[in-house]
């Protein structure tokens, strides 16, 4: 037989075969069954007879490996040789009746493994709160600035949606026109022009529907208007202001610059000057002469009886003190305005012939 590595031929010592009471004391274990008691020593006699065949032959074996023999075969490890986790097997149980099971360590560390991955589970969650925590405390301040842009965009929002549907709500329905500046049209006409707009929602009366109704009154010039809340419309008109008249077969009729027929009457009205064109209200000198007329001072345009113009280049008046006035176009009447009422507080009109202003810079007086 061929011997193990590792030992010493010369220290080899021969050991006699082990008895079998003495296999017995070592393999019947506390509490084993008659059986089991048999079966050990046997089993220690048939190695000690298997040793003391092999005893002239072989090398003695250590104690380490007599030690893993005798637990392989169920018997008691050697007094001094160092301890193992393995355990033997347990006997029968005769209170039960169930064979005997090996001992294990399965279930114990089937519960290390479940306590290792709850306590894995545990960290894994407390990582992520607290990374949730820093990740809140970092971003504070631009969550902080996106709330407020959220709050204040859905509050603007919200009140425009409010508003547009206070607006347009019953609430917000015509129930009153005002007019104002109104003398040579009954202001009660303009209202009644209105009444097909009662009930309807202020936003809802557009600008063309009111300029649609006031054109039904051609002595209106301009006009604004205004809404007061909940439900007044106010109408500021502009009346349209009678420049001159003329003169013709049916009388007298009062004109604005525009040529807009504004009264008619069968006498001359007071303050009027009486207008002579050619062409009509239609042409050019008319509204040459009209630029002409509402440029003047009230007190001025008061004492002009006639204006006569050929071509819109060669406008001229009298006043009533008989003096003529030369004006020329109506470009810079407003300078000339000026320079002739200069002209006539240094040389009253009953003392000159005529007033050139058609050069506003070289004036001339005659």
């Amino acid at each position: 037989m061929r011997r193990p590595q590792g030992f010493d031929r010369a220290r080899t010592v021969r050991t006699p075969a082990a008895p079998p009471s003495a296999a017995r004391e070592r393999t019947e274990p506390s509490g084993a069954t008659p059986r089991a008691v048999a079966t050990g020593a046997a089993t220690g006699t048939a190695r000690g007879a298997r040793g003391a065949q092999d005893a002239n032959a072989t090398e003695p074996i250590p104690r380490a490996a007599l030690d893993t023999a005798a637990r392989s075969s169920g018997a008691e490890p050697t007094p001094g040789a160092p301890r193992h986790d393995r355990r033997p097997s347990r006997p029968d149980d005769r209170s039960t009746g169930k064979p005997a099971t090996p001992a294990t360590d399965g279930g114990a560390r089937g519960r290390d493994d479940r306590a290792a991955r709850r306590a894995i589970a545990a960290a894994e969650r407390e990582r992520r709160r607290y990374e949730r925590q820093e990740m809140r405390r970092f971003t504070h301040r631009s969550r902080m600035r996106r709330l407020a842009w959220i709050v204040g965009i859905a509050s603007v929002v919200g009140l425009a949606v409010l508003a547009v549907a206070v607006a347009y709500s019953p609430l917000m329905a015509l129930r009153e026109v005002r007019v104002e500046g109104a003398s040579r049209i009954p202001a009660a006409d303009i209202q009644a022009a209105f009444e097909d707009r009662i009930g309807t929602p202020l936003p809802l009366i557009s600008a063309d529907d009111v300029q649609t109704t006031l054109s039904e009154f051609p002595l209106i010039e301009t006009y604004a208007t205004e809404t007061l809340p909940p439900g007044t419309l106010v109408v500021r008109i502009v009346e349209r202001t009678p420049v001159g008249v003329l003169d013709g077969p049916s009388g007298f009729t009062a004109v604005d610059a525009a040529g807009v027929v504004v009264a008619r009457s069968d006498e001359r009205p007071d303050a009027l000057p009486v207008i002579t064109v050619e062409g009509g209200v239609d042409g050019d000198a008319f509204r040459a002469v009209g630029a002409v007329l509402r440029s003047l001072p009230a007190d001025l345009l008061a004492r002009v009886t006639t204006v006569t113009a050929q071509t819109p280049d060669d406008v001229e008046f009298e006043l009533a003190e008989g003096a003529a006035v030369v004006w020329g176009s109506d470009e810079d009447s407003a300078l000339k305005s000026a320079v002739l009422v200069r002209l006539m507080a240094a040389a009253p009109p009953d003392e000159v012939d005529r007033y050139d202003v058609s050069a506003p810079l070289s004036p001339v007086r005659q």
